[in-house]
């Protein structure tokens, strides 16, 4: 008999996926703050099974919703990072060809002996392209990440990330595993999904996505945020902040974000300096340590000169 405590039944947890309503309380309980209009449409993806475009400025938690709904979900997370010049290959899948390789120097000195008893030249090319097809068969496949997606058989998050970074062809590539969730290889056939991933694509609106593709997709816009919904994200990710603190933070990066800077300061960066000032233990903004620290949301040097003098009149804002 088995000393392991048993696990709490299924039905004893509540469903995440219940409602708009559970699905912002469950992504709350893993560190995401989402908005309704962010939870909708999650809840509309996996719904409907449809893949979601998610898009915003760098920063605003495009990725952080897809690792946030795989920990929620309990589904592994596969994560493919987009880049000019991504092919099938790299994408979908490739042959081991250094086993291929191995396998056919140990056969080599076996073909002698397997081919002599061959009555003519067909008879022994006939066996040759038999040798030739098991080079080319599951053992010898390396599965790339759109393949180990469509391959959970309990499905799975896949995260697209920065489509915009590949180049048109990749984007038109992928347009029958959106809409089928399936793939043909030529070798083996066509690959669909028993349990068709939950696919988010995220893009930083580098290049501007066609048509075809966002036809099959739910598109999402994540915004920079309101001020009280950024106080709520900073005191979810920065445990045992001062609630003054976070106010001030939060109302110093809302005045950045009005002034004509290279580069406003992100959701990340304001949570990266709220850890930054917890760590320097700091209970409220003064002038001197919002100085030492400009580096940490401002990230080009003409920006932070331009903050510099007025730190004192922005702090006084809030």
């Amino acid at each position: 008999m088995s000393n392991t405590p048993a696990a709490p039944a299924a039905a004893n947890r509540p469903d995440p996926l219940a409602s708009v309503e559970a699905l912002i309380e469950g992504l709350g309980g893993v560190g995401y703050i989402a908005s309704r209009r962010i939870a909708t449409a999650l809840f509309m993806a996996v719904k409907l099974e449809k893949p979601i475009l998610v898009e915003g400025s760098a920063g605003v938690g495009k990725t952080e919703l897809a690792l946030s709904t795989a920990a929620l979900l309990g589904l592994p997370l596969i994560r493919m990072q987009c880049y000019e010049g991504l092919d099938e290959s790299k994408a979908l899948y490739e042959w081991k060809y250094g086993k291929q390789l191995l396998y056919t120097q140990i056969l080599k000195d076996r073909m002698g002996e397997h081919l002599a008893d061959a009555p003519d030249m067909d008879s022994a090319m006939t066996r040759l392209h038999g040798m030739g097809d098991l080079f080319f068969s599951e053992p010898f496949l390396e599965p790339r990440p759109l393949m180990k997606a469509l391959r959970e058989d309990d499905g799975c998050v896949l995260l697209v990330d920065e489509v915009d970074k590949s180049d048109e062809a990749f984007e038109a590539f992928l347009l029958e595993i959106l809409s089928a969730y399936q793939v043909s290889v030529p070798e083996l056939g066509v690959i669909k999904a028993k349990t068709p991933p939950l696919v988010f694509l995220t893009s930083n609106n580098v290049r501007d996505l066609g048509d075809a593709l966002k036809r099959r997709c739910l598109h999402l816009h994540i915004p920079l945020p309101e001020a009280s919904l950024e106080e709520r994200i900073v005191a979810s990710r920065v445990p045992g902040i001062e609630a003054r603190l976070t106010r001030e933070l939060v109302a110093f990066v809302q005045s950045l974000r009005t002034m004509d800077l290279r580069k406003s300061p992100s959701i990340s960066e304001t949570v990266d300096w709220a850890r930054a000032l917890v760590l320097l233990h700091a209970d409220s903004l003064d002038a001197g340590m919002v100085r030492d620290t400009l580096n940490v949301i401002l990230k080009f040097e003409q920006d932070i000169a331009a903050v510099e003098p007025q730190v004192v009149e922005l702090i006084q804002r809030r």
